[in-house]
């Protein structure tokens, strides 16, 4: 019984999809320099022209933590996610003409509005985009990002965060408390952001 419920809880907060040419990647905003550098591989394998970036500092904080991993690599000093993975970005590759993006945004819901504004300021068409996040923030990211671009088909390109991962994240009591507050989060934080994202949307 158990596992089962492990597994249909699994199944719904990790997404992944099958990728296929889209019109943009999207990062969401995070401290993993893994979620930028999965960016500038799908890029450089034409998956998609532009990426969109997005995320500010932390709501918790005020300020970007610094790199969770690879600190050695990308070392410079950063005041927003947005600056955090320019620079991995572009370390790895990708011209600056092909990096959109915004540093306001602190937290989910955010991320997708004001990365919205970025493309429709820019005039991008985005039918379809991979969007790249950590792994078990993978559906509340897909919920939110949905909303925000209503029109748009989203593939999941999700990255390992935390050593959490679908098939161990109820082995350990972090991965429990982690995944457990991410289904918290997609009930709690839809109560009324559904409604408002919805008449956003539309305007």
């Amino acid at each position: 019984m158990f596992k089962s419920m492990f597994d249909d809880i699994g199944n719904f907060i990790f997404v992944e999809n099958k990728l296929e040419k889209s019109d943009a990647i999207m990062i969401v905003g995070g401290s993993h320099p893994e979620l930028g550098e999965k960016a500038a591989e799908l890029w450089k394998q034409k998956y998609a022209p532009v990426i969109l970036i997005s995320g500010g500092v932390s709501i918790k904080t005020g300020k970007f933590p610094g790199p969770r991993s690879k600190a050695e690599i990308y070392n410079k000093s950063y005041e927003t996610e947005f600056d955090f993975f320019t620079d991995v970005l572009l370390n790895n590759d990708v011209p600056s003409s092909a990096i959109y993006g915004e540093n306001r945004s602190s937290y989910t819901k955010e991320n997708a509005l004001f990365v919205r504004q970025v493309a429709e300021e820019n005039k991008l068409c985005i039918n379809k985009a991979i969007l790249i996040c950590k792994a078990f923030h993978a559906r509340r990211s897909l919920m939110f990002y949905q909303l925000a671009f209503p029109d748009t088909n989203f593939l999941i390109s999700p990255i390992p965060g935390y050593g959490i991962t679908k098939d161990n994240w109820y082995e350990s009591d972090y991965g429990i408390q982690r995944v457990m507050g991410e289904l918290t989060r997609c009930g709690n934080q839809f109560a009324d952001d559904f409604i408002e994202m919805k008449a956003l949307s539309k305007r």
